[in-house]
């Protein structure tokens, strides 16, 4: 059976306990996990503290955090220590990012993400071990560091995103999990056969590798609300960050929409771009209209085999109230 999660939204919060009003409601409705991102907002280590304090069996997971902004060290440490604020109930999602968010906002150069990202959960899980960390691989060489303070036990799991079928390959070759987005359901399919060969690569069983998909949902009464909100909100990712999903949603045979979609929001041409994400599109990539559509559409993407979790992802331009009114409908 298909988990059924929540991604809290980043964009247009009014306050970190708007995002905790968020997280009690789908611990009350049944979801089993929320993840929370780090974009341009509040960092989400100090919002995952928050929430650890603020809820009681909610599962919680950092997707993603950028192995670019932090320390292989440093991470794992926060890792370890969010583990302990949860009382066992945090999974670390980490992943490249892009060059758009790493040498647009953070300044560092976007060199290597694979083995970077590779690197980072042997990294990981050797400070979650708690032994010294001693450390020589092709990007970092470490040595002399150990937790001074008792391992988590169990470690949390950590769990790798990806687009494209190298990196869902390495996912499933070195991480306990993959974490995918902007995927239709045939997209998805196609990469969990990446998974699957990198989980052989590594002598490992597929099955052990959690796969979850954040899929944007809107289900409102207002039909056309919903989904002229998922369809702004799908315009901007394939068009304003970068080329990665534009290039992800060409391979997953939309390479026309996808290249209109981003040259028309390159151009200054936001309403075009808009347009170009025809009903088709928006039906292969989202969850939006009434909500029964919507709850209709979630059934669609959690019947792929191999796909362990759904987690309901809001429109950047959703209000609270909108928010609220998703995670209700399309409540397990």
């Amino acid at each position: 059976m298909t988990d059924r999660e929540i991604h809290l939204p980043v964009a247009a919060q009014s306050g970190i306990d708007s995002l905790v009003s968020y997280t009690r409601q789908a611990e009350d409705e049944g979801y089993e996990r929320a993840w929370l991102p780090e974009t341009w907002g509040r960092d989400a280590v100090s919002v995952l503290t928050v929430l650890a304090e603020r809820t009681d069996t909610i599962e919680l997971g950092s997707s993603i955090l950028p192995v670019y902004s932090r320390s292989p060290a440093l991470m794992g440490q926060a890792a370890a220590t969010l583990q302990e604020i949860s009382e066992g109930r945090f999974r670390l999602g980490i992943g490249p990012s892009g060059p758009a968010v790493i040498e647009g906002w953070h300044g560092e150069s976007f060199e290597r993400p694979l083995r970077r990202t590779r690197e980072y959960v042997e990294i990981i899980e050797r400070v979650l071990s708690g032994e010294p960390v001693e450390y020589q691989g092709e990007i970092f060489q470490l040595s002399g560091f150990r937790l001074r303070s008792d391992p988590p036990e169990p470690a949390p799991p950590i769990d790798a995103a990806g687009l494209g079928p190298k990196s869902v390959e390495l996912a499933g070759r070195f991480a306990d999990g993959w974490h995918a987005v902007v995927f239709t359901p045939d997209g998805i399919r196609e990469r969990l056969a990446d998974l699957e060969r990198g989980a052989e690569l590594g002598d490992r069983d597929p099955s052990m590798v959690r796969t979850t998909l954040s899929l944007t949902c809107c289900a409102l009464d207002d039909r056309e609300r919903a989904r002229d909100l998922a369809r702004q909100h799908t315009a901007f990712y394939i068009g304003g960050m970068g080329t990665y999903y534009r290039k992800s949603l060409a391979r997953q045979g939309y390479e026309e929409a996808a290249n209109a979609i981003a040259s028309a929001w390159g151009s200054g041409e936001r309403e075009a771009a808009v347009e170009h994400v025809t009903n088709e599109l928006l039906d292969e990539l989202c969850a939006a209209g009434t909500p029964e559509e919507a709850r209709e559409s979630i059934e669609r993407f959690e019947a792929v085999d191999g796909l362990d979790a759904v987690a309901v992802s809001f429109p950047r331009g959703a209000s609270e109230a909108e928010i609220e009114t998703t995670i209700d409908a399309l409540s397990p």
